[in-house]
Order: C-alpha cells, then structure tokens, then sequence
C-alpha cells in the first residue's frame, strides 16, 4: 500500500493512487487505534473527491468504535473550533488546500485541537494503517452536527460590532469554501461585499485557489480598482489562510499582516505575548513594543507556533505566510479572524489600508520570500554564515540562520520537504540597501551552489 500521503504535518497526495476510500477507511480506523478517540469531528473540503473520502474516513472511524459528528463541507478552521467548543476528542479535515485538483488529503487533531503531526502520533498511525484491523465490539454512530452558527457567533466576538461603518469590501473564496462563511456573516455586518469566484465548485474553473501565485491575484485586485472597494481579500481553498489588498488593488505582503494584527490584538487585550516567525521580524517587534506587548520568536510551521503560543499563553500569533493564530481559537490558525480584525482597524481609524502598511514598509523595506532550488542546500547555507557572521551583530539559529547588523538583517533556511533554499533580507528604512543586499546574498549562493 502507498503510504507517500503521509507527510510530515498532515496528508496530502494524489487521488486515487495515493489517497482513496479504502486507504482513508483504514486511517480511520488507526486513528482511533492510536488516539483512543472516542467521540470525533470529521469535516471536507470542496474538492470533488472529499464526500467520497470523508464518509469513507467516516467508516472506519466508526468500525474502530468511534462516533463521528459530521459537520460537513466547510474549512480546516471549523473542525478545529468544533473539536474544541464541542470538547471531542479529535477531528479531522479531508483537505488539500491549494494543492493541485487530482489531490486531496487530511489534516488531524486531537483534544483541544492540538494538531497531530509526525513527532506526536502521524506516524504511528502511519505505520498503522499496514496492520491487521478488527471491528470493534460495539461499532461508533454517525450524526451530523450544526457548527456554522456558534463559528459565526465566535467570530463576531473577536470586533465591536458597534464600531463598524458601512464599507465595501472585495472577497475571492476562488471557488473554495469562504464564500459559505462570507454568506453567513454578512447578515451581521454593514458591509457590502463584492464576490468574486464566490460558488463552491471542485472543478476550480478559475484555477486551484491559492492566492499566492501571482496569476491568482487579478481578478481580486481588478475587482477592487473597478469597484472602488476599500479592502480586498482572498482565501486557499480551506480557507485557513487570507490574503489582503489594499484600495488600490495592491496585494499586501503577509510580514506587514502580522504587524498589523499584532498591533489591533494587543490594543485589545492591553498587553499580551505575540509568536512570530524569525524570516522577518523587525516590523513586528517595532509594533509589538509600542503596543505593550512581548514578542517571541518561533520555529516557522503550525505545529511549533502553535505549541509555543500554548507555552507561552500567547494572544496571537503571525506567520509572514498568511497564517494567523489566536488563543481563543484553540490557538489554530484561522482565516477569518484577520479580516474582521482589520475592516475593524479601518473602520475605527478612518485611515486606508494603504496607508496603515506604507509606513510600516518604508520603515522596514523586505524583500518578500525568494526561492532558489539548489543542490547541497545544508553547505551553501553554512558558507554564508561562515561569511556572514564573522562581522555580524548577532546571528540566530531558531530556524535556518539569522544573521544581523545594524542597519540590515536576513534569514536563510531550507525547506523541510524539497532542496529549495528560502531567503528573506529586510533594512532599517532603507530599500536601495536591502535591495543590493538581496542581490549580493543571491549571487553568493549561485557562486556556492555551482
């Protein structure tokens, strides 16, 4: 049996050679053999292959003695609110997000939502999955389970809804998922809403919804121009990330998100812990410090953030790749939280968003993440701390390198899946320098590289 699907935080591969109703029947049943899971949420996606591997997921979740509560087709975040506001033992999202529409995959987690991943339980359901199963003595029941209005309620909980203005805002679900969530709450708020690509559809006639593809961003950004919107956002298919847009149609990069939101919660909760990644980090300290709070910097992935904001009892926490976190959502990452936050902001401050992020970019001028697929990525990335460091302020090794100076700084890590080195150079105010610097550090690794 194929088991390439499994991967390190979650499930994902093509259908049916590498994920298919019966390999999902016998991951339900060693969930449950793993777990101890007695009681579980199951949701999907809206690819068309989801029903059929949810109900089949479904299957073997029961003959293993578990109940399932089915929650249906909606997004990632929703299994996790229901495992958590429901106080089951688990849950599981038959997702792929944006990955190509022949694939599909799962996303686990246990009580509390903490997420299941290879160091604490993936594998060993993995491994699993090649044994011997019998039937439980007394087989688990299935019932659907209404989520969509205590999410709802939840969500609205995170803004004073007294504070709002009418506003126009421009939302791409891409054919996704959002577009239910979208349809729901806009009962409660005095907005308009411009949908775009907004009907649910596993076909993905616009493309798989995965807004950071450069050619995904058009159709968000001309509907935004055309309709004089003031925001424009745009969700991956399980809508567990967003991505915005200011007024003038301009895709924000994800590192001045997270300052921004930083900023908002903390104004909120009057003080507070925030995790973020170390890629880039200058704007979000800056922010975090003027707002009374503490930053704290974490390994980049969900499960390291997430089990670090446990530790630390953080408020929230930003990933520059668009994923947010929030204590009171189980410390999961969701996709609708931000936008509220930030139509908030923009309603409270009479300001653009536009000019809420060019001040906090002319501050702190990045060079967004750059990609190079190289061979031996471990010794090129050690050759340049060698060169580096030696003259640095300080250099950091909390995930790939961090190297420092005054007026200057970037991070250089490998991916944990593919020989891809991933570069981030950030300056204090000035972009000609960060500019050189990125150019300079990518000449270097081609130099090493070859």
């Amino acid at each position: 049996m194929d088991l390439s699907c499994f991967k390190a935080y979650d499930l994902r591969g093509r259908v049916p050679d590498q994920l298919n109703p019966e390999l999902a029947e016998r991951i339900g049943r060693a969930y449950v053999e793993v777990t101890g899971a007695k009681r579980v949420i199951v949701g999907y996606d809206i690819r068309l292959s989801s029903p059929e591997i949810a109900e089949a997921l479904s299957a073997g979740l029961m003959a293993a003695g578990a109940d399932v509560f089915d929650i249906g087709l909606g997004g990632t975040e929703m299994v996790y609110f229901a495992t958590s506001h429901f106080d089951m033992d688990g849950g599981i999202m038959v997702t792929a997000s944006h990955n190509p529409k022949d694939h599909n995959g799962m996303k686990m987690v246990g009580p509390q939502s903490r997420p299941i991943s290879s160091d604490n339980g993936l594998n060993d359901i993995r491994d699993r999955v090649l044994e011997p199963f019998e039937d439980a003595p007394t087989p688990g029941k299935s019932e659907p389970l209404e989520v969509m209005t205590a999410y709802i309620k939840h969500l609205l909980g995170y803004i004073d809804s007294t504070s709002l203005t009418p506003m126009t805002f421009v939302v791409n679900a891409g054919n996704g998922g959002a577009g239910l969530v979208i349809d729901e709450i806009e009962q409660h708020l005095p907005f308009e809403f411009v949908k775009v690509h907004h009907e649910p559809d596993g076909h993905f006639p616009n493309g798989v919804p995965n807004p950071i593809l450069q050619e995904n961003r058009e159709s968000t950004a001309e509907a935004v121009i055309e309709q004089w919107a003031a925001m424009g956002i745009a969700w991956d298919g399980d809508y567990d990330r967003c991505f915005f847009f200011d007024e003038n149609g301009r895709f924000i990069e994800g590192y001045y998100i997270v300052g921004l939101l930083a900023d908002q919660f903390l104004r909120k909760t009057g003080g507070g812990k925030v995790i973020h990644d170390p890629r880039l980090t200058w704007n979000t300290l800056d922010l975090v410090e003027a707002a009374g709070g503490e930053a704290i910097e974490s390994k980049t992935g969900h499960a390291f953030i997430k089990q670090r904001m446990r530790d630390e009892d953080a408020v929230y926490g930003g990933e520059m790749s668009a994923h947010h976190y929030f204590r009171d959502f189980a410390y999961c990452d969701s996709g609708m939280i931000p936008w509220l936050l930030i139509a908030e902001r923009l309603c409270q401050s009479g300001q653009t968003l536009s000019s809420l992020i060019d001040a906090r970019i002319e501050a702190y001028p990045a060079s967004g993440e750059i990609n190079r697929t190289i061979e031996n990525p471990a010794k090129v990335i050690g050759a340049i701390e060698a060169a580096y460091g030696k003259d640095a302020k300080s250099v950091s090794h909390v995930d790939g390198v961090s190297i420092e100076f005054d007026d200057w700084r970037f991070n250089l890590r490998m991916s944990n899946t593919e020989p891809v080195v991933r570069l981030n150079v950030e300056s204090r105010g000035d972009i000609p320098l960060m500019k050189a610097k990125t150019e300079e550090l990518l000449a270097e690794m081609e130099r090493l590289a070859s």
